[in-house]
């Protein structure tokens, strides 16, 4: 606002300023209130330019009322009626900057003072016809309305239809300013990500014009809680985001947990705020992450997301360079084929200094805490293949499958899939002989970027697994929308199945479910032979667990299929 009418204060006072000095002496006037009135706007456009966003913004209705009032002094006291007619047209430049940051109400108040300011000004004057006025007047209204409307469908472009608040394109350009605003006067901006826990459960139970209107009562609701300084938008979908200019990361997480506290709906948050020099994309990325280690910890929770202890990270990174960091392979079993190993699923193994296994949770947990998912993803995918390589030359006309594991966070970067072509390019392995595998809870916090990538996955013939099928948000609705080929039954369902008593009736549902939806299923956690009976009696054809084989070391397996079968050289 300020430097807008700064470049028009300036813009008029060139213009005042230059006439003044070539207009001639036809009438009474005064030449030097006339020079005074374009300096002064020529002093106050400069100080409004250098001064930029420091102006307070309340003044602004003060400075279209100045440029009125010195304009129309102007006016008046030209010593030429051709300068005087030429000096009201500058009132188009007025109202039009009225009529483009002010509301309807003040942009129609400040129109008509400047307005009625042009006819009153030429008509005062002796040597031109009252009437004259009526030209600059009438096209000065008329641009005051095409640019009154044209600035509102162009703000309508960044509101949400549907809550009235403001969308992604909208917030992404807040936040653009006030971090630019941030590095010149040293604040420090936060944001909240926010995603309504099982949303897509109530819009499938309940239909979308439900969905809609829960929508917009949130929206209202956090709306008068937050008030009107605060920007709040929606993100898209079920996901909202609140932009805090100058609030400390502990305060925006009290405040979402206001949030949170004044709806029925359950809700999860990720927290960040600007650290200097970084992007507005990057510090949104980053509150997705908080919002995603919510989801993981449970839901209905906020996760700061803020620079963590190095200490950890050189931890992990010491061990993957010096391939502490290793993988085992347990196998995939062909239940209707006497338990025949048709695959392996690669999990990552660590010994930390002490020589205490931790456990691959904990590995992936601290590469996550720690920004490292994506090196560590790398290294497994990589190391995965070249052992898998060696596996399929020593069982020759083989088609075995390989199942690696995928964090969310990996699936959101944008270099996911270059990373995966490199390692595939690399190692030989085949694209169609490659399982990803992503975690149930992955169903319900689903990206744009990480859909996208899993769908280049399949493209490329590389299947997707849905791990831990059972234990989290299951929805069927999502099931057929996402890029899923595979689904991996949970252990608890396996754990389940009595020794002396019938399969428990959901394992037959689950089993149905999937070939209706043209998936097949993988039972994991298999450690006795009436588990397997029973899977395979309910048409369950793969299996993986104790019963075939716990997690080895590639040297392992090689020197067991060497003792049943001489590798060829």
């Amino acid at each position: 606002m300020s430097r807008t009418a700064g470049g028009l204060y300036l813009f008029g006072g060139i213009l005042g300023t230059t006439v003044t000095i070539l207009m001639p002496n036809e009438t009474s006037g005064n030449r030097l209130i006339v020079g005074s009135v374009g300096a002064s706007a020529l002093i106050i456009g400069a100080a409004l330019l250098i001064l930029g966003r420091r102006v307070d913004p309340r003044t602004h209705p003060v400075l279209i009322l100045s440029a009125t009032v010195l304009l129309t002094v102007g006016i008046v006291n030209a010593t030429s009626s051709i300068a005087a007619l030429g000096f009201a047209s500058l009132y188009v430049a007025i109202i039009c900057d009225a009529a483009f940051v002010f509301s309807w109400a003040w942009g129609a108040v400040n129109t008509v003072f400047a307005v009625t300011m042009c006819m009153v000004s030429l008509a005062v004057r002796p040597d031109i016809p009252w009437w004259t006025g009526l030209v600059p007047a009438g096209v000065s209204l008329a641009v005051a309305c095409c640019v009154g409307v044209l600035a509102r469908i162009a703000s309508d472009a960044d509101i949400d239809a549907l809550t009235g608040l403001v969308n992604k394109r909208g917030f992404d350009r807040s936040l653009d300013l006030e971090i630019a605003r941030a590095g010149r006067i040293g604040t420090r901006p936060a944001i909240a990500v926010l995603n309504l826990d099982h949303f897509k459960l109530f819009n499938d139970s309940r239909g979308y014009a439900d969905g809609d209107a829960e929508l917009q009562r949130i929206a209202d609701i956090w709306r008068k809680l937050l008030g009107p300084n605060r920007i709040l938008a929606r993100y898209g979908g079920d996901e909202f985001a609140l932009l805090m200019p100058n609030m400390s990361e502990h305060g925006v997480i009290l405040l979402a947990d206001r949030m949170r506290d004044a709806i029925e709906v359950g809700c999860s948050a990720g927290v960040t705020s600007w650290q200097q020099g970084e992007s507005a994309s990057f510090m949104v990325s980053r509150a997705m992450v908080g919002l995603y280690r919510a989801k993981l910890a449970g839901r209905n929770r906020s996760v700061l997301e803020t620079d963590h202890d190095p200490q950890p990270t050189a931890a992990i990174l010491d061990a993957i360079r010096s391939d502490a960091v290793d993988i085992a392979l347990q196998p995939i079993v062909d239940l209707q084929a006497s338990g025949k190993v048709v695959g392996y699923e690669a999990l990552v193994r660590w010994c930390d200094a002490s020589s205490q296994t931790v456990s691959p949770a904990e590995i992936v947990h601290a590469a996550e805490e720690n920004g490292l998912i994506s090196h560590l993803g790398a290294f497994v995918l990589a190391r995965a293949c070249e052992q898998a390589m060696r596996l399929a030359k020593a069982t020759p006309g083989e088609k075995l499958t390989l199942n690696v594991n995928a964090s969310g966070l990996e699936l959101i970067e944008a270099g996911f899939i270059a990373g995966v072509d490199e390692v595939l390019s690399r190692t030989g392995w085949p694209a169609d002989q490659l399982v990803v595998e992503v975690t149930e809870t992955f169903l319900d916090i689903d990206t744009p970027v990480a859909i996208a990538n899993l769908a280049a996955l399949r493209r490329r013939g590389i299947r997707i697994a849905i791990d831990d099928f059972g234990t989290g948000y299951s929805s069927l609705s999502r099931l057929m929308t996402l890029p899923t080929d595979i689904l991996k039954l949970d252990a608890s369902f396996v754990a389940s199945i009595a020794p002396d008593s019938p399969p428990p009736p959901l394992l037959e549902v689950i089993a149905k479910l999937s070939a209706a939806l043209g998936l097949y299923i993988i039972a994991e956690g298999v450690e006795y032979t009436n588990q397997a009976t029973a899977l395979s009696t309910l048409g369950y054809r793969f299996a993986q667990g104790y019963l075939y084989g716990r997690p080895q070391s590639v040297e392992q397996l090689l020197a067991d299929l060497a003792a049943n079968h001489p590798i060829p050289t």
